[in-house]
């Protein structure tokens, strides 16, 4: 895969992952539960999906392969690891709607 194909495939799952997360969020808000499981879960099959092609990058990295680091797979990290603390943040606060 090019390097602008792996940097928008990791934003694209990240941004996913982020919209299922605040989607959990807003059901969580109506007390269902179950929707806000089930939009949980898919956030966390997008960003395992990111993950893995983040993963193939550093793999690559270890065995000798330079990486070229540019501005859009700095973004693409960036969206990474937004969408990951929102899943978390957001399954932290289900919780606490449940409470």
């Amino acid at each position: 895969m090019e390097k602008e194909q792996v940097a928008f495939t990791i934003i694209l799952h990240a941004g996913d992952a982020r919209s299922h997360a605040l989607e959990a969020l807003k059901y969580a808000r109506e007390k269902n539960f179950i929707a806000a499981e089930e939009s949980i879960g898919q956030a966390k099959k997008q960003l395992i999906a990111a993950h893995q092609i983040q993963t193939e990058l550093l793999q690559s990295e270890a065995r000798g392969e330079k990486q070229e680091i540019n501005l859009l797979l700095i973004h693409a990290q960036d969206h990474l690891m937004t969408a990951i603390l929102a899943k978390d943040l957001i399954e932290e606060m289900i919780l606490m709607f449940k409470e």
